[in-house]
């Protein structure tokens, strides 16, 4: 009898080890939510206005759209952000008022979202009124570019921290809460921008977005939701 009693008190350890290494296992999954996108596919988008190919560049999957009248946005399918980080690539051209790139994000519909989205022909312009255009953020419909810097000069636009190159590849990362989004080009500790939402979308769509006359290529997308 007591040699029976002794077998479990064995295994106590080992089961504890066991228990102990899935609540530490279940607790890294929680804190990482950090999800990559899937954009090798055409059929992963839901594209308003716009044609999007896909091409392998520099070993990495390059979304690219097309140029045309009017705001273009390529929806990734399933995927919604709420409040957290976004980080991206993208590349534009030096053409003036011919490149607008970003990503729109809280999408309700094609017309109704939040947008971040860069001037790339404005980077390194001598004139400081248009290098202080480089960056964006607008609030669709009732917030777009044009009433924000007739009505708020200078808060929800501005220059980048960092010189890039106007048809160069970058790196942009938005974090977005309830109360700032801030955006950030390449490994610069400063961000480039920051402003408060004018909106509370809790939750939309999130896709690559390019203006009027713009064309864009786009790859790594990520989002982390908090």
């Amino acid at each position: 009898m007591i040699d029976q009693m002794k077998k479990p008190i064995k295994n106590i350890k080992p089961r504890l080890l066991l228990l102990f290494s899935m609540i530490i296992n279940v607790h890294a999954f929680a804190q990482d939510k950090t999800m990559v996108a899937d954009i090798s596919d055409k059929g992963k988008f839901e594209v308003m206005n716009r044609q999007l190919s896909i091409i392998k560049q520099d070993n990495k999957t390059v979304v690219h759209l097309n140029s045309k009248e009017n705001n273009g946005i390529a929806w990734i399918k399933d995927l919604k952000f709420e409040k957290g980080i976004i980080e991206f690539d993208v590349k534009g051209k030096d053409v003036m008022q011919q490149s607008f790139v970003g990503i729109a994000f809280h999408g309700m519909n094609d017309s109704t979202y939040d947008a971040v989205y860069f001037r790339p022909f404005n980077f390194q312009s001598p004139d400081t009124a248009r290098k202080n255009h480089s960056v964006q953020y607008i609030s669709m419909p009732k917030y777009d570019w044009y009433m924000l810097r007739q009505n708020f000069t200078g808060v929800y636009e501005n220059a980048l921290t960092s010189a890039i190159s106007a048809d160069a590849w970058f790196h942009a990362k938005i974090i977005v809460d309830a109360d700032n989004i801030k955006v950030f080009v390449n490994n610069d500790v400063k961000p480039s921008l920051v402003i408060h939402p004018l909106n509370n979308y809790a939750t939309g769509k999130i896709g690559f977005w390019v203006g009027n006359n713009a064309e864009g290529d786009f790859s790594n997308l990520s989002i982390q939701n908090k």
